[in-house]
């Protein structure tokens, strides 16, 4: 807290005061008494355990997606140099940084803080409300890889495919879900997965700082296949986002099944097989789309 006046500047700049003891905002900043003056120092910063975690992870994945560290670098919109100095542990990671990467990447780095306190929804293993309030093993059917298929957004007749793993997650104590093998990995999304008793439906649901991205897909047949709608936005020219919804489907892959992905064109070896899975969810139907006025 202040104790005491601050006087001149707005908060977060140079600013000189009478005495300032300590101040930490929600935001994760930290002002300090320096020289007279009150100067904003640091960026909230993970602990060194976080920090090896987040570190292992994004190293994994850097080589898992033959990356190099620079075009990471790139894509967060960090310098090189911090990224170096925080995997080779000189530097904490710092929030900022590590949100950047997990846009970047599209995976989860952090685990959920909890300040040491176990609600009883986790401490019994079931989900929060608002995604269900479903135990882990109300919904081991779900976990696995996907093969997820919908039509091509940018090539009339094609369809993209790609993979979604759904996995639980204990710092969060429920069900999510991440993408990759996406060919336009600047768009890979991960979030959370929802299971209602309700609807009997299950939402993949993309919050990224206000902007959603929901699939929702009727429970899996006894194949396992789930099929439903994906609504999201389709990238124009420029700025440009247009809302757009398909036929989306999710078929399990197991093992080694020869799957193919990215965009597969009608003369693909697999296309043949991938509208099918697209054409059953319009047709069955699970999933209705209405013609215009």
């Amino acid at each position: 807290m202040f104790v005491n006046v601050l006087q001149g500047s707005a908060f977060g700049r140079r600013t000189s005061c009478k005495e300032l003891r300590f101040c930490e905002g929600t935001s994760g900043y930290l002002l300090k008494l320096f020289w007279g003056e009150a100067m904003l120092v640091s960026e909230k910063q993970l602990t060194s355990e976080q920090s090896r975690t987040v570190a292992a992870t994004v190293r994994e994945e850097v080589a898992r997606r033959r990356m190099s560290r620079q075009q990471l670098a790139d894509r967060a919109k960090i310098s090189i140099s911090t990224l170096e100095k925080a995997l080779s542990g000189r530097r904490p990671f710092t929030l900022a940084t590590t949100i950047r990467l997990e846009e970047a990447l599209g995976v989860i780095l952090r685990k959920a803080e909890t300040n040491g306190i176990a609600t009883v929804a986790h401490a019994n293993g079931v989900a929060p409300d608002d995604l269900g309030a479903y135990a882990r093993r109300s919904v081991l059917w779900i976990e696995g890889t996907y093969l997820t298929v919908r039509p091509s957004f940018g090539e009339r007749d094609a369809i993209y495919a790609y993979r979604t793993d759904i996995v639980w997650d204990d710092a969060h104590c429920s069900l999510i879900f991440r993408e990759s093998e996406r060919l336009d990995s600047d768009f890979t999304q991960y979030g959370s997965v929802a299971v209602p008793n309700q609807s009997g439906h299950i939402y993949l649901v993309t919050n990224r700082h206000g902007q959603f991205r929901l699939i929702t897909v009727a429970r899996p047949t006894i194949t396992g296949e789930m099929h439903g709608i994906l609504t999201t936005l389709l990238a124009g020219r420029g700025s440009q986002l247009t809302p757009i919804a398909a036929p989306i489907a999710f078929v399990p892959l197991r093992g080694e099944d020869g799957s193919a992905f990215g965009r597969i064109a009608p003369d693909h070896a697999h296309h043949e097989k991938y509208k099918r899975y697209l054409k059953r969810t319009i047709e069955e139907p699970f999933a209705l789309f209405l013609p215009g006025a």
